[in-house]
């Protein structure tokens, strides 16, 4: 998918009881470039991420498919790095990597990780990103020694068929500094106390990007935009008919250097609508993100 292009998708929440293939497929049919898909392992009513997304991968032929985001606390960087390669491998590079410091920390001390502070949770992520590029990289005798993981004398492969990115979803200054520095894409979650500080979370973005050398211009953004499509009048942020949504959808293209956007909407027609309205309408009036850039 050209880097230039403004892409679209759907948030998928893993519960159990929802017909969870059904709707990556009609996503697919609707013309979407992603399906992104919600992690929360402890939670008892959702399937397992991974599991979902290989079922996912399996069945479509286009679709996109990254985890929103992964929790790596649960999930140790080494085998999420080779699990990762592996789908890559098997859809012919259609997997990307979301990937997050942690949240929930009681569930996940409950399910068997290790409670960590804000500042560990950061500097584990900082060393599992090192760890899931030293697995891709196709070299042998892998040696790495950090506080949180290592690896001793292993071997990468398979290869990803294509550069997977590492999207992190951070909101915290160093935690969005650590993705500026780091990743190849920002993954936050768009609501309107977010909208309202989102020029100064960019900025600290860029500054961790700068800071290492990279062009910001490299760390994709990748925004989750939640609400709801309705016929009437506004109610508000992203609740309103679709022109309001390709409206405030195109600002965050043009404003906010948005390049893909991932909708999270309740509602049996939602998906529909977003696909066949919204979608439209945001591209008519929506740069393209090069430009906005």
């Amino acid at each position: 998918m050209a880097r230039g292009a403004l892409t679209f998708g759907y948030f998928l929440v893993p519960n159990a009881a929802d017909p969870l293939l059904e709707t990556a497929r009609e996503a697919e049919r609707l013309g979407l470039d992603y399906v992104a898909v919600q992690d929360h392992p402890y939670q008892r009513r959702f399937v397992d991420t991974f599991a979902l997304m290989s079922a996912i991968l399996a069945t479509t032929t286009r679709l996109r498919v990254f985890p929103d985001v992964a929790c790596l606390p649960l999930r140790p960087p080494g085998v999420l790095a080779k699990t990762a390669a592996t789908l890559d491998v098997l859809s012919s590079g259609r997997f990307e990597l979301g990937i997050g410091a942690g949240s929930f920390w009681d569930a996940i001390e409950g399910y068997g990780g290790v409670r960590r502070t804000p500042g560990e949770s950061l500097d584990q992520l900082a060393e599992g990103i090192e760890v899931i590029r030293q697995i891709w990289s196709g070299e042998r005798g892998l040696r790495f020694e950090g506080d949180y993981y290592h690896l001793r004398g292993v071997h990468s492969g398979p290869l990803p068929v294509h550069d997977i990115g590492i999207w992190v979803g951070a909101f915290g200054p160093r935690a969005l500094r650590l993705t500026g520095r780091l990743a190849n894409g920002w993954v936050p979650s768009i609501r309107g106390d977010i909208l309202a500080r989102l020029g100064e979370l960019n900025d600290r973005v860029d500054a961790g990007a700068a800071a290492a050398g990279r062009d910001p211009s490299e760390v994709r953004r990748v925004f989750n935009v939640n609400g709801i499509i309705t016929d009437g009048s506004s109610e508000g942020f992203l609740r309103g008919p679709a022109d309001q949504w390709g409206d405030q959808l195109a600002e965050l293209v043009a404003e906010h250097r948005a390049d893909t956007l991932i909708f999270w909407g309740d509602g049996p027609d939602q998906l529909r609508r977003f696909a066949e309205e919204v979608v439209p309408a945001t591209r008519d009036r929506a740069p393209s993100p090069d430009s906005a850039r």
